[in-house]
């Protein structure tokens, strides 16, 4: 019996095309992106507004004491600036780094001018109430001269180190014609030294800049290193 061919159909090639890419996975790859870039920028922002505010942002009626210094000036390496205890031994500037440091520079002889930025340090802090925790007082002595023995015990607390007068030129300045001792000198967490206050300095507008420059980082600041 012949076979029936009438009903067989011709074959035919036929082009599919190419899977489509897949958009879903796209899309959630960038909005991970998105999420993790808007956390660090929500991690970053009191520390970026902090110091935005304080060194940008300048109104007219601005009423800071200190001086602030542009641009901040590093503190150095251990190269640069070699400190030392007041046994000799070699201190590294960068344990300074984790607190506010109010610092005061002068012989170990301390004459009249040093003593009383001594005892302006320690008031300055203490009235700084329950953020006094957050700064450190430093006193850099830039001579060989021994701390006199009666202001040891008011600089309990303090951090007293050595510090070559010429290497400290080179990282902290007075004011032109003051020599370096006259001035308080304000270091930021970070190691810059950002604000030199006036000589003669006045305490209660010390205290107002120092106010203001615990609440603006008080978002990114915690006490001790």
């Amino acid at each position: 019996m012949a076979a029936d061919n009438g009903g067989a159909q011709p074959l035919s090639l036929a082009v599919h095309s190419l899977p489509a890419p897949d958009l879903a996975a796209a899309q959630r790859q960038r909005h991970g992106r998105l999420k993790m870039l808007l956390v660090l920028l929500v991690c970053a922002a009191p520390v970026i507004a902090s110091y935005f505010t304080y060194y940008v942002i300048r109104p007219q009626g601005r009423t800071n004491h200190g001086v602030l210094i542009e641009p901040q000036r590093p503190l150095p390496t251990a190269h640069a600036l070699p400190l030392a205890d007041l046994q000799g031994a070699p201190v590294d500037p960068a344990t300074l780094q984790g607190q506010w440091l109010l610092v005061v520079v002068a012989g170990g002889a301390c004459d009249a001018l040093c003593e009383r930025q001594l005892y302006l340090q320690r008031q300055l802090r203490e009235a700084l109430g329950r953020e006094k925790d957050r700064l450190d007082r430093v006193w850099l002595i830039d001579d060989a001269a021994p701390p006199r023995p009666d202001l040891l015990p008011a600089l309990q607390g303090a951090t007293v180190l050595r510090a070559p007068r010429e290497a400290l030129a080179g990282w902290l300045q007075p004011a032109a014609g003051e020599p370096l001792g006259a001035h308080f000198y304000i270091v930021d967490p970070m190691g810059h030294w950002m604000m030199r206050m006036p000589a003669p300095s006045e305490p209660a507008r010390i205290k107002r800049d120092l106010d203001k420059l615990m609440r603006g980082s008080a978002g990114w600041d915690q006490p001790g290193r």
